[in-house]
């Protein structure tokens, strides 16, 4: 039986796990602030809860698409499951291993097997190393590959992105923006890892371009055995690749199924909006209707559950108490109070 954890629906074991992952970002006052609170200013200390207590299994080979407003945490939380940043509270699993308690060696195998793909590659890319160094020197600083073998290892790691290996020399403003996304991509590669945490890789791209990078994402899904998280906001490009939608809303994962579910039988009021504004080929008359309202600070969210004061179906109810995820279909699991109606 399923369970609210969301698990791989194929029962499979999890290659990477999250449990009550929770990240907070705390700004203390400041010298000027507590200089100002002298005087009465009343500053008080802020924090920013960007994730809370967010649960989520990966099967080896799956793509678990990551799909929400900007500032919902998306992005936080792909940086926590690929070790960049650590978590407030909660724990990582790679492997079925706690990585936060992993002697260096496994440690090590969690940081390789585990990479990041950036929005922007411009920016996440070093304009002063020629893209053979940019490609080439983690490999070898980790031991992947021996030195005398890096030039054509690149080579060969250019090729299967679908960039000219003779371009090697070249910095990265000499390249278009897909090709620079390519690189990135190619960097990450490098590594050999098994899982890639793909950070709205395509947003920053042409629509034909966009098309371009999701085949190879998925040509090296096949070849390689590639297991993604793909971070998107534009829910047309997560239909495209992946096996399960987790639709998150102010730091929480509020709906999570198959793509195929959440597309056509969305449940979650959050969920069923954002499908409203998905432009069609319907030749028909439509009237768009955004959600009202904008997306609540995370430094003071909402009591209740968290999309009431957007919701058109929001009760008292949902005011004070937290609506928790619960199965309603196979593989199919879903935060909201309506859940609950007879």
């Amino acid at each position: 039986m399923d369970t609210p954890r969301s698990q791989p629906p194929n029962g499979d074991a999890a290659l990477l796990s999250l449990r009550q992952v929770q990240m907070r970002f705390v700004q203390p006052v400041d010298l000027a602030g507590r200089i100002a609170n002298l005087f009465g200013a009343g500053l008080k200390t802020q924090t920013v809860h960007a994730v809370s207590e967010v649960d989520l299994d990966v099967a080896a080979g799956e793509v678990i698409g990551i799909v929400g407003e900007s500032g919902c945490g998306k992005s936080t939380l792909g940086r926590m499951a690929a070790g960049i940043m650590r978590p407030t509270d909660g724990a990582i699993h790679y492997r079925g291993r706690n990585v936060a308690g992993l002697p260096p060696a496994q440690r090590r195998e969690y940081e390789l097997g585990v990479q990041m793909i950036f929005q922007d590659p411009y920016a996440s890319l070093n304009p002063r190393m020629r893209v053979a160094d940019i490609i080439g020197e983690a490999p070898v600083a980790h031991g992947l590959v021996a030195r005398r073998q890096r030039t054509e290892y690149v080579a060969e790691t250019m090729r299967q992105v679908g960039l000219d290996a003779s371009y090697a020399q070249r910095y990265p403003h000499q390249f278009s923006g897909g090709q620079r996304q390519r690189i990135g991509i190619a960097r990450a590669l490098a590594l050999k890892p098994s899982v890639i945490v793909c950070d709205e890789a395509v947003a920053a791209l042409d629509v034909s371009i966009q098309a371009q990078v999701l085949n190879l994402f998925e040509r090296l899904r096949a070849d390689l055995n590639l297991t993604y998280l793909f971070i998107s906001h534009n829910l047309a490009v997560v239909s495209h690749i992946s096996d399960r939608v987790a639709i998150m809303y102010l730091g929480r994962i509020v709906e999570l199924a198959s793509a195929q579910d959440v597309f056509a039988r969305a449940n979650h009021p959050y969920t069923q909006a954002l499908l409203k504004e998905l432009p069609t080929l319907a030749t028909g008359r439509r009237q768009y209707q955004p959600i009202r309202g904008e997306l609540p600070s995370p430094l003071a969210p909402p009591s209740g559950c968290a999309f009431h004061p957007r919701c058109p179906h929001a009760m008292p109810r949902c005011k004070t108490e937290r609506p928790l995820l619960r199965r309603i279909a196979p593989g199919h699991i879903s935060a909201c109070h309506l859940n609950d109606a007879p």
